[in-house]
């Protein structure tokens, strides 16, 4: 593999992907304004004594989401749809070099999404007693979980219905996702949130970021989701 094509790839991938005006609203502008409005406004039965300690974990986990699966999402499914995958698969650089190019990519830009939305908590008044390496495994799982989706979508649908797809899902498992409303406020919707990835990371990350609400079936549905959704988009994908 060509280090230095990959390390210009990488950083073109990066640098696409944070020019673009609406996923810097998905990936960044969302998840600050989620955070901000719900912690300050108390409309939201959260179940902790600070609003900001159930906020902030899910909002983490919709910020993963948002990256891997819709922001790669969209963009892969137009790049195939522009006949952009097929060229730059066919070039010495290559389709694994690509591949492993848009997920450090990712990662690059989760970064940044962590490093903001933990300064905004923090000044929010957030107060979490980490164990930092389960919450990167945590993250990580559910970044290879829900890029496997993206990408799915991505290889198997047109691009403007993976557009539809993408930000349909998004919305959904915004709200019954464990983001903003306690799974246990579902009702009877609350056992089939609990299988969704995103109620699977967020109650990952609320177990390892110390609020104690999180719980330990999750890790079994995120480990689940990142070993499937994989398998299905490299059995679904297609580059033209």
């Amino acid at each position: 593999m060509n280090l230095r094509a990959l390390q210009a790839q990488v950083a073109a991938e990066t640098q696409m992907t944070l020019e673009r005006g609406e996923t810097l609203l998905v990936t960044l502008g969302i998840p600050v304004l989620l955070l901000v409005f719900f912690t300050l406004v108390p409309v939201l039965p959260t179940g902790t004594r600070h609003r900001v300690d159930f906020l902030a974990p899910g909002i983490l986990a919709l910020a993963v989401m948002s990256t891997a699966m819709v922001s790669l999402g969209i963009a892969t499914a137009f790049e195939r749809s522009y006949g952009v995958l097929k060229r730059l698969g066919a070039t010495p650089l290559g389709r694994p070099a690509l591949l492993t190019a848009k997920i450090v990519s990712v990662i690059v830009v989760e970064i940044v999404q962590v490093v903001l939305l933990v300064s905004v908590a923090l000044a929010l008044g957030w107060r979490p007693h980490p164990s930092a390496g389960l919450a990167i495994v945590a993250v990580l799982l559910g970044t290879i979980g829900f890029a496997g989706i993206g990408l799915a979508m991505a290889g198997a649908l047109r691009a403007e219905v993976t557009l539809a797809v993408a930000n349909g899902t998004y919305v959904m498992l915004l709200l019954i996702g464990g983001v903003v409303f306690p799974l246990h406020e579902l009702g009877g919707l609350a056992s089939f949130a609990r299988l969704l990835p995103t109620a699977a990371l967020s109650d990952a990350l609320h177990t390892t970021l110390g609020s104690g609400s999180g719980a330990t079936e999750g890790w079994v549905v995120l480990a689940v989701w990142a070993t499937a959704a994989p398998v299905v988009a490299a059995l679904s994908f297609k580059w033209e």
